[in-house]
Formats: structure tokens, C-alpha cells, sequence
């Protein structure tokens, strides 16, 4: 299996995954990892303090959905570039500060195509997969919208940045 799909609790092994994909193939030239972590603020929360420390961040799906959208973005990727294998592995669940929260890794051939694959993932990611984010700081919670920001990096590869 050269594409692997998870959305789950536990964290993850960034060792680990990135040998998966090194190791796919002698002709593997570049791989590009990406890890999130929960920040210590949310700046974008309306009614949270921005500058308040939070406690946790709580991240929801819609089961078999987001995994399948996941894949589909995976498959997006593969018609604009040449690669060997992809990981996308998205934590649910409540997490803390500095907890990893997501991992995209690419292998290819090429630095670019696995520099531009990488980013391609995660800006669809953000847009596309069916996550809702929930922060809570001092005994408030609120859940996040999307940033208009996110939906304007996808828009982006609408037109020809892959040029």
C-alpha cells in the first residue's frame, strides 16, 4: 500500500511515517513532511481572548466521510503529480498545547513535486475535509469557522500554480 488514510485518536510516529514513504520505492528522490500542532492560542476565536492560553482543542469528524474525502483529495493530487505515496493521518479527539494534530507526507521523485503536493494536500485538507475544531480557554469553548485565508490557498491551485 503506497497511500495511507487514518483519522484517529492516538498520535502518531513522525519517524515512523517518514520511513514508510522513504522506503517505498529506490527511486524516491524527495519526501516532504508536515506536522501540526495545537497552538497555545486561538487567534481567530471571536469570543475567546486572543491572547488567553487554552486549555484544549477538541476536533470532530463525520465518520467513513472525512476518510473518504481524504482519499479524494489524495487522488486530486496524484492527477497534478508524480507520486510514489502519500500519508494523511488527522488526530480527533480532545487534545492539548503542542499535541500533533496533523500529518501530510509526500514521496516523489522531485523536491518541487513533493514540496508543491504537500502544500497542495494541506490547503484542500483545511477546505475540503469534514473536521470541526472546537477551543477552550478559561471555562469558554467556542468552535472555529474556517479561515478565509485556508479557502483562498485551495482557490488558489484553481488556477495555475502548479505551472
Amino acid at each position: 500500500m503506497t497511500d495511507l488514510v487514518c483519522v484517529q485518536t492516538d498520535d502518531f510516529d513522525l519517524a515512523g511515517e517518514y520511513r514508510r514513504l522513504r522506503d517505498l520505492s529506490s527511486r524516491v528522490g524527495a519526501v516532504v513532511t508536515f506536522c501540526g500542532l495545537v497552538r497555545d492560542f486561538e487567534s481567530s476565536s471571536s469570543e475567546i481572548d486572543p491572547d488567553a492560553p487554552i486549555n484544549n482543542l477538541t476536533l470532530q469528524h463525520y465518520p467513513g466521510m472525512t476518510e473518504a474525502l481524504l482519499a479524494e483529495i489524495i487522488e486530486q493530487a496524484k492527477t497534478r503529480w508524480s507520486l510514489y505515496g502519500v500519508t494523511v493521518i488527522h488526530r480527533i479527539g480532545t487534545l492539548a498545547p503542542n499535541d500533533q494534530i496533523v500529518f501530510v507526507g509526500v514521496a516523489t521523485e522531485h523536491r518541487k513535486q513533493a514540496f508543491d503536493a504537500a502544500q497542495f494536500l494541506m490547503d484542500y485538507l483545511k477546505t475540503q475535509a469534514t473536521l470541526w475544531k472546537k477551543v477552550t480557554a478559561k471555562g469558554k469553548e467556542q468552535w472555529l469557522d474556517a479561515k478565509g485565508s485556508d479557502d483562498d490557498a485551495a482557490a488558489e491551485w484553481g488556477e495555475s500554480r502548479n505551472d
